[in-house]
């Protein structure tokens, strides 16, 4: 791994915790919203929802997208898509305008989200791929605790459309360091043999420090269309279905702590500004469970580590629930949670990269997202109706957990498949 390799990763960790304030920006914001506009918690889980819908439906787009025209015209499309959606938001003036808008924003994050994990994968070689990914994943949480920490002082001076405004331009900011940072991928340009791809693979080489080369080796195969149609051929439809499954579930219980706990928090009585703390503190646990699981994997398998940290999310999502007095107690537990939920997504993200081959890799990843975050897309929702029908924290959390002990039990089925050959 070069210096040049290792630049790409940090661009790719950079877009995710883009990735994650953005997701998160209308939880930083929803206390101000709820009290500006007077809805109850079933209408703000509805909100709270909206952008899950759009990454689903950018996912599956979008995803296919990039494997056809490129990982980096697609994060650079989706940079736009968000600071548009982002900007709209802070203008909005209702429910209807600030959830299309959401949408919007989600659609471009879910787009984002197929294309970094298929480029950071990429960018690596064999041996550090899982750590690469595992690392851009990570970056989900850093962004919530940068954008959070922002936010909450953004919250103390100024309305809850401040949070969007910023939002919109750190996303506007990330444009160039794309155009500079992270060219095309060796492996795309292999695969589809644009007509200046020898020309752009030399480039690459050469900022990685390695000989340039005359020609272009032979192809393996005749390099056709990705179809997602091709993830339920023999030998991947198994992975498919079961790694499907396993998000689908565990982001659930994912997206239940991290866009339910500031209103949680304010409810008990604290600021607005406070919650946000808690917020902070639910992503520094994130962004630890994600250091932590890519520093084992030298060390553990991956396929292991990620069922174990299903598990943990079971027990200290429903330990959550418990609720407590003080804000200190509020913040440790939500940082126990966050560290074992963020950690199975990260070695979610990691088995996704090491199943898939180079020409599927985008298609699978934003399948499996797109489908996931469809139906996380239910969690802020259901939870919003389950508060609004009278269940107590305590019950809500205990339901929200079963998520990812369904994830952990798809997860022990695909322990026999083997890692893609690129």
């Amino acid at each position: 791994m070069s210096r040049f390799q290792w630049g790409v990763v940090a661009v790719m960790v950079g877009l995710n915790a883009l990735d994650g304030f953005d997701v998160l920006s209308i939880s930083f914001a929803s206390p101000g919203i709820a009290a500006d506009w007077g809805i109850d918690r079933a209408a703000l889980g509805l909100v709270l929802s909206m952008e899950l819908i759009g990454m689903a439906i950018g996912s599956l787009v979008l995803g296919g997208v990039a494997d056809r025209v490129g990982r980096r015209a697609t994060i650079l499309g989706c940079l736009v898509l968000m600071a548009a959606g982002m900007l709209g938001a802070a203008t909005a003036d209702g429910v209807v305008t600030l959830s299309a808008w959401r949408v919007l924003t989600g659609f471009g994050i879910g787009g984002m989200l197929a294309a970094t994990n298929a480029a950071v994968a990429e960018a690596a070689n064999g041996q550090r791929r899982a750590l690469a990914v595992v690392l851009m994943a990570g970056g989900y949480p850093v962004g919530t605790i940068v954008g959070g920490s922002i936010s909450a002082v953004l919250l103390g001076s100024y309305g809850w459309q401040s949070v969007f405004v910023f939002g919109a331009i750190a996303t506007l900011c990330f444009v160039p360091l794309v155009l500079w940072f992270a060219p095309e991928s060796i492996s795309f340009l292999m695969h589809k043999r644009p007509p200046d791809a020898l020309a752009r693979i030399n480039a690459v080489l050469k900022r990685m420090g390695h000989p340039t080369i005359d020609t272009l080796p032979a192809p393996e195969a005749k390099a056709g269309r990705a179809s997602a149609a091709e993830l339920f051929a023999p030998g991947m439809a198994r992975a498919t279905i079961l790694l499907t499954l396993a998000y689908l579930m565990h982001i659930m219980t994912f997206y239940f702590i991290l866009k339910w706990i500031p209103k949680i928090v304010v409810d008990m009585g604290f600021a607005p500004a406070a919650a946000a703390g808690v917020l902070v503190w639910a992503s520094v646990g994130g962004a630890s469970g994600s250091l932590l699981l890519g520093l084992l994997t030298a060390r553990v398998r991956l396929l292991g580590l990620t069922i174990g940290a299903m598990i943990a999310s079971v027990a200290l999502v429903i330990a959550f629930g418990r609720g407590q007095s003080d804000l200190q107690g509020l913040s440790l537990i939500a940082a126990a949670a966050g560290f074992a939920t963020n950690a199975g997504v990260v070695g979610l993200y990691a088995l996704l990269a090491r199943t898939f081959p180079t020409r599927l890799r985008a298609t699978a990843t934003g399948f499996v997202i797109g489908i996931g975050r469809g139906g996380s897309a239910l969690a802020p929702a259901l939870a919003g109706l389950l508060f609004a029908a009278g269940y107590m924290l305590d019950s809500v959390a205990v339901l929200m957990s079963l998520g990812s002990a369904v994830a952990a039990v798809a997860l022990i089925g695909i322990r026999r498949q083997p890692a893609a050959a690129d």
